[in-house]
């Protein structure tokens, strides 16, 4: 039996990786803000402005330059789209909106680690490299820039 050693993670998708540990980060701000009991709209405000400043266009460069490399049709890409539009409904919702928060702290990282631990191993091995170039010049990363706001967790 042969020992599977994990990819390198290739150069062209570290930035989304990245990304993804921010994203991850959401994750765990919003179970510490339940455990300090701090009001569910101080923990929807912090998320939606991460939403909208940092995962909604994270979603964009995904689906526009690295899906496509294995095709819209994809079984792990349908699945990645979809879990796209889940994430972005429970971040919408005004409703329920503690309901809403564990979900999205339970649903983004279960779809983090499926992108990182599967879909992310496909597309490198998938891509050509061109593919991986235009993806690189497409994405620009930027560096992340916490909101100093509400920084609820540290209380």
């Amino acid at each position: 039996m042969t020992d599977k050693k994990p990819l390198k993670r290739n150069i062209e998708l570290q930035p989304l990786s990245r990304e993804h540990h921010h994203s991850l980060l959401l994750c765990w701000k919003i179970r510490k803000g339940f455990s300090l009991e701090i009001p569910v709209i101080r923990i929807k405000s912090y998320a939606d402005w991460f939403f909208l400043n940092y995962l909604q266009p994270h979603f964009k460069i995904e689906e526009d330059f690295l899906f496509p490399i294995l095709g819209l049709e994809h079984q792990l890409v349908k699945k990645a789209i979809g879990e796209h539009r889940r994430l972005a409904r429970l971040f919408h919702k005004e409703k329920e909106i503690e309901k809403s928060l564990s979900l999205i702290e339970e649903e983004l990282e279960k779809h983090i680690r499926f992108e990182e631990r599967e879909l992310f191993n496909v597309i490198q091995q998938s891509a050509t490299e061109e593919q991986m170039k235009a993806l690189i010049e497409n994405h620009t990363e930027t560096a992340f820039e916490e909101n100093p706001m509400d920084e609820f967790w540290k209380k």
